[in-house]
């Protein structure tokens, strides 16, 4: 080849591999400032610069009077550059006896030489921290220990520990709310974060003097609440108590302003300490986080009598002094309705309610009919949330008024055919006996600023007047009376003048009837002529031999109020109770029979007809507290006017002497034959007959019907 030819060749040659290599470096300088160029400017700058977040420190949470139930409190965040730990072994030899680690976990982090940077562990105590600095600058250069690296973080902390512990709730490990007030006011009590940005050497050094920002966070604001700390301990002392007492499942209590709603105390167990909740069982955690006095809903049993007896007395149907039967057993629609005992015979509305007798508020129920009846229940506020500013709250289950059949009225009268929450209840009763107010139930009073200045202040608020004042006046003579002398005795304080009603629900499992557990409880409030507190226990599936309201929960209120009445300023009124004989005031006039039962040490309501007293309760020669309160009646009863039918009472197993009193009761006429029990009558039980008639009874001396 021409020497000429092959020179040309090699320059068109070199021309074309220098012009492949120009492109190739084009296309690789195209690369790396166009579509690499973001992700490379990010690891450049996590290189040589620093970023963090500046943790709000979060609002804390105060009862009434300022003390701290829930505050933040400085933490640590360790953190380690995986670029300087030539020996992960050796590392974490050294510091895992101080800083407990999952040895796996941390490993692998610090395997990743692609970070500046890796969290080893977070809301670590400045007693650890200090430990660990001290470890730092004392270990050789092996221990790679000088990667270690200390940034301030802050944690939740409970001062109370095992206090309050649903209703306050948690936060998680990046101090979000979880559960309870945290969650509910997450928006108030977070913060805002703030940021920072700074420049570091090869190392991972600060440089000073370099450029970088610096954002501080805004604290949260802080929570007031109702609650009284020192009530809610004795709350607690009383229900941890009642729990190993009774054997229970769990226990629950509610202690409530009566005047304003204000939740004073609101305490459940089992429950946890907040500090060091069990997060690795996450079903139990779960189970105990829940607020189950204001979600579980259950038959509330007898307590609701008082609900029924208060309608009862404010719609006109029936009179403390009004006379009532209890075979034991009876029957709507042809189903079977039985009294929790034995029969209590003949009794009065107000020994009925004192004796807690079901037959008595089945036909209160059935007297007031479903539209009176669900008139007072929706003022009640049943089956419809309270609002109360705490999350996770149930309606409760009341029938539809229209679907409702006689059976299920006569159910509810008595607390069955009817779930409600502990708070629907308590709220219900307060207004039953704080003079017909149904107050709306609320735990923040006030949110302040980090200074502690208010934002917001929250009121009472009243949802409805279900009932008059002086219903009201009368139904807390009733429960008083409960208490001194009825089934709430186990709740009676000398001293103290305590109103309130026990129940026994029914325990459903799987949609059946558990008929060996029950649910007991006790509502009570004091004082009973003026209320300042309400206490509501409730004792679920306790395993004692006697497991009625009465024994498992009513001494555990009384608790409650024997220690925290005094906290309240309220006195007994004398150190040991004095019992006087109620006198016969029935003949003498109003401003007469006052001045009478005043001289005898007690007090006189009224229902306010006439001038004259025609009847009492209690009547002549009883014996009552001193201060107790004696009705004084100057109506004559509507139930016996000639215009209405009257209804022939069940006689059969009565004696002579009861059958009289009874028939004489119901203004009729006894006839008889023979002597000893009651084998037949005539007319027959359940039929109506006009006022005066007489009703023919067959006696034995054996009790059974003869041939």
């Amino acid at each position: 080849m021409h020497p000429e030819l092959l020179v040309r060749k090699r320059i068109w040659l070199m021309t074309l591999v220098l012009a492949g290599l120009f492109l190739l470096v084009i296309a690789r300088l195209a690369a790396l400032t166009i579509r690499d160029a973001e992700a490379l400017t990010q690891r450049g700058v996590s290189q040589w610069t620093k970023a963090g977040v500046v943790t709000a420190r979060r609002g804390s949470i105060t009862d009434r009077y300022g003390n701290l139930l829930a505050l933040s409190a400085t933490a640590y965040t360790v953190t380690a550059d995986p670029r300087l730990v030539t020996d992960i072994d050796a590392f974490l030899d050294a510091v895992t006896p101080i800083l407990p680690l999952d040895r796996e976990s941390a490993a692998k982090k610090l395997s990743d030489n692609t970070k500046g940077a890796v969290i080893l562990k977070r809301q670590v105590k400045r007693e650890t921290v200090d430990r660990l600095r001290t470890l730092k600058a004392e270990a050789p250069e092996s221990a790679c220990l000088s990667a270690m690296t200390f940034d301030e973080d802050v944690s939740r902390y409970y001062p109370y520990g095992q206090l309050l512990t649903q209703v306050l709730g948690l936060t998680t490990i990046d101090s979000e709310g979880q559960s309870g007030l945290e969650s509910r006011y997450e928006d108030v009590l977070a913060g805002m974060e703030g940021s920072y940005l700074k420049q570091v050497d090869a190392r991972n050094r600060i440089i000073s003097g370099t450029e970088g920002w610096y954002i501080p966070s805004r604290a949260g604001s802080s929570l007031q609440l109702t609650i009284d700390a020192s009530i809610q301990e004795i709350a607690e002392k009383a229900m941890r108590e009642c729990l190993e007492v009774n054997s229970a499942a769990s226990v629950a209590c509610i202690v409530s302003d009566v005047r304003t709603g204000g939740i004073l105390a609101m305490c459940m167990a089992p429950s946890y300490d907040p500090n060091e909740p069990p997060r690795s069982d996450v079903a139990a955690l779960t189970a105990m986080m829940r607020i189950t006095a204001i979600s579980d809903v259950y038959e509330p049993g007898s307590t609701f009598k008082i609900i029924t007896a208060a309608s009862a007395l404010d719609s006109g149907v029936t009179t403390p002094e009004d006379s009532f039967y209890c075979s034991a057993k009876v029957k709507v629609d042809g189903d079977t309705i039985r009294c929790w005992g034995r029969a209590h015979g003949a009794e009065t509305m107000a020994e009925g309610l004192q004796n807690s007798c079901n037959p008595v508020f089945v036909e209160l129920a059935l007297r007031m009919g479903t539209d009176s009846f669900y008139r007072y229940l929706n003022a009640f506020g049943l089956g419809k949330r309270t609002g109360i500013d705490l999350p996770g709250e149930s309606a409760g289950i009341l029938i539809g008024s229209r679907y409702v059949k006689a059976v299920d009225l006569a159910r509810i009268g008595f607390g069955q055919s009817v779930a409600v929450t502990p708070l629907q209840l308590v709220m219900a009763c307060n207004a039953a006996v704080n003079g017909g107010r149904l107050m709306k139930p609320y735990i923040v009073s006030e949110i302040q600023d980090e200074m502690g200045q208010t934002i917001q202040r929250f009121s009472p608020t009243v949802v409805s007047t279900p009932i008059r004042p002086e219903t009201s006046e009368t139904l807390r003579g009733l429960l008083e009376a409960v208490v001194a002398q009825g089934g709430g005795k186990n709740a009676y304080i000398d001293g103290y003048r305590i109103g309130g009603k026990t129940g026994t629900a029914q325990v459903y499992k799987e949609g059946r009837i558990v008929s060996d557990v029950h649910i007991g409880s006790f509502y009570g409030f004091a004082p009973a002529d003026d209320p300042l507190i309400s206490v509501l226990v409730v004792v679920n599936e306790a395993h004692v031999p006697v497991d009625y309201g009465g024994t498992t929960a009513a001494p555990f209120a009384r608790q409650i109020f024997e220690e925290a009445l005094p906290l309240l300023g309220v006195e007994r009124y004398a150190p040991e109770t004095e019992i006087v004989m109620v006198p016969d005031i029935k003949g003498l006039t109003i401003s007469q029979a006052r001045r009478t039962l005043t001289e005898a040490g007690l007090e006189m309501m009224s229902d306010g007809v006439n001038d004259v007293v025609l009847d009492q309760l209690p009547p002549p020669g009883a014996k009552l507290a001193a201060g107790g309160h004696v009705m004084a009646y100057t109506a004559k009863s509507s139930a016996l006017t000639p215009e209405e039918l009257v209804c022939v009472p069940e006689l059969q197993g009565l004696s002579d002497v009861d059958c009289a009193r009874l028939l004489r009761q119901r203004g009729l006429i006894i006839s008889m034959d023979g002597t000893g029990l009651c084998v037949r009558q005539t007319p027959a039980a359940g039929e109506y007959v006009p006022p005066g008639e007489s009703v023919h009874v067959t006696l034995t001396e054996t009790g059974k019907p003869g041939g």
